[in-house]
């Protein structure tokens, strides 16, 4: 770690070199975090891009306090919500009652790989992808979400519950296993 400390601290003093092993470093698995935010690998790339320039910008006002990754992730979901917020998309809010529970069977959960489940939700329009990924992949609740996104928390399980319900029916025409406790008329 004392490796990563000085890495910081050459970047900080700006540092090409040690701005390039830095991106070498963390660029995968950041790329992971933006493509689930995006809705395909070209927009991932351009949020990856923009996520490290803000990380060089600002790495002098980071104090070696936290976890180095988790202060390069959150910047990385930041410029995901920054490009959302710019696009003004707007969606009604929804009932999530009209939501019926689908189970799954445990086969299903056992075939579907990362991948598939990542090209899943980049179909999701923006907002449903947004909301869900910050509620399931960074713990966010609705309260959050909303003063994030700048809708209300209504808005936001709404939106949720949409999500779900969405990826659930691509799950099942994905594999056509499934048990419902209601009958659906999509």
């Amino acid at each position: 770690m004392e490796d990563l400390k000085n890495i910081i601290n050459d970047c900080a003093s700006g540092e090409v070199r040690a701005q390039e092993k830095l991106y070498r470093m963390f660029a995968p698995k950041m790329f992971g975090v933006c493509l689930r935010y995006a809705k395909d690998n070209t927009e991932a790339e351009d949020n990856l891009q923009d996520g490290f320039i803000k990380v060089f910008m600002n790495i002098k006002s980071f104090r070696h306090a936290g976890s180095f990754e988790g202060w390069v992730r959150r910047i990385m979901v930041n410029v995901s919500l920054e490009k959302y917020r710019k696009q003004h998309l707007m969606h009604p809010v929804e009932d999530i009652g009209i939501y019926e529970q689908v189970k799954f069977s445990d086969d299903i959960l056992d075939k579907i790989s990362a991948n598939e489940l990542i090209e899943l939700i980049q179909q999701l329009s923006p907002r449903y992808r947004m909301v869900f990924n910050l509620f399931v992949l960074e713990g966010m609740n609705h309260k959050e979400i909303s003063e994030e996104m700048k809708i209300s928390v209504g808005t936001s399980k709404s939106n949720l519950a949409r999500s779900r319900d969405i990826l659930k029916r691509k799950v099942k025409q994905l594999y056509g296993e499934i048990e419902t406790n209601a009958n659906y008329s999509a």
